[in-house]
């Protein structure tokens, strides 16, 4: 199928989007892709959360670029995300890069990007911000909200905020709040970008982009999305095909290679200041702030809930999504948890939708 991202903007002058921090911005654009056709009673609608640099972009081709939507495998007729009987929606998230507002988009007081000066977001704020839009398109209750890795805190998020809205919510590789080794791994992407010459304190729009601290961020980044197994069975100690380079060491083996390669494609299509406003909302979320325990959180959940997580996954470990059910359960929540056998990694998501696939069509049916 062939698909068109739209957009839609909420909170237009003068009304404004109060963000979690009490800050307002106006107006708010959201990029977002449909598939499928909502029903008279508005409630046959899932909702997609996008990962940290996916797009609204999630399934079907392009019309415009001609490329195959981040996880077509699992959305269409048919697929998990069966697009004959649901309306599916995607969106990308507010503080993105991909048509959503964010640090790169116009700031209408002064005519130049945000960069810097855009307001702190937050999870709560990206799912606020999806409510406005759902609402504005008819949609009066989902069916479900699926999504991985800070698509799946968002699906937590939606949980706690707006219980009465979700009638059921499948959260993928997540946990209540990201680990010590996320937060130091976020430290050293954030680190390398602000490092970068050309960084500007965030003000680089309109000359030379930080291109070389984005690389070096999205390589760190990228080694926790993927798992040791993975890397042995795919590169192992494999030479690197031989490049013309003035290098006179580095990037010898085809793992490094690997890096090198999704470092240089990431920085085109992807803003330096989106990826630290992303990773610090990942960095803040939390459930467990300001109550006794986890299992408070889940107090007014009555949505039917399946996690799904995946045994080589030392970003969001099999533990931390096991804590979440145990919380559920305290509050007599109908959640399964289902772990997930896999050498991908963190992205198995992505890349071992096989699995996945039948366990979702199964629990959405």
């Amino acid at each position: 199928m062939y698909v068109e991202t739209q957009y839609f903007t909420i909170a237009k002058y003068p009304d404004s989007f109060v963000l979690e921090s009490g800050r307002t911005i106006s107006p708010v654009t959201l990029a977002y892709e449909s598939y499928g056709v909502l029903n008279g009673a508005g409630d046959n609608a899932i909702l997609i959360a996008q990962g940290f640099t996916a797009s609204a972009h999630a399934a079907g081709i392009d019309r415009r670029t001609g490329q195959v939507g981040w996880w077509d495998q699992m959305i269409g007729p048919g697929k998990a995300f069966d697009t004959d009987l649901f309306f599916v929606i995607s969106i990308n998230v507010l503080g993105g890069c991909s048509g959503s507002t964010g640090p790169a988009s116009m700031n209408p007081e002064t005519r130049r990007p945000f960069g810097k000066t855009f307001p702190v977001v937050t999870i709560f704020d990206m799912v606020s911000a999806q409510y406005e839009l759902l609402k504005a398109l008819g949609v009066n209750s989902l069916a479900s909200v699926s999504g991985a890795s800070m698509g799946g805190q968002q699906v937590l998020q939606w949980l706690v905020t707006y219980p009465d809205f979700v009638r059921s919510a499948i959260p993928i590789a997540c946990s209540a709040r990201l680990s010590a080794m996320g937060l130091a791994i976020c430290e050293v992407s954030r680190t390398a970008i602000i490092s970068d010459p050309d960084w500007h304190d965030g003000d680089y729009y309109g000359k030379t982009l930080p291109a070389r601290g984005l690389a070096l961020a999205r390589m760190a980044a990228q080694l926790t999305y993927i798992s040791g197994d993975f890397l042995d069975t795919e590169f192992g100690r494999n030479h690197a095909v031989p490049r013309k380079s003035t290098q006179s060491i580095g990037s010898e083996f085809a793992v490094q290679q690997y890096l090198q390669d999704e470092g240089q494609a990431f920085v085109k299509r992807f803003d330096a200041n989106s990826f630290l406003y992303l990773s610090q909302a990942i960095e803040h979320f939390d459930l467990t702030k300001g109550l006794n325990c986890l299992s408070d959180a889940f107090a007014a959940v009555t949505s039917r809930v399946m996690l799904i997580s995946f045994t080589t996954d030392w970003l969001f470990p099999v533990s931390h999504v096991h804590e979440v059910a145990i919380a559920m359960r305290d509050q007599n929540v109908d959640v399964s948890h289902v772990t997930v056998q896999t050498t991908f990694g963190h992205d198995a998501f992505l890349t071992d939708w096989q699995k996945i696939s039948p366990i979702i069509s199964e629990f959405l049916s």
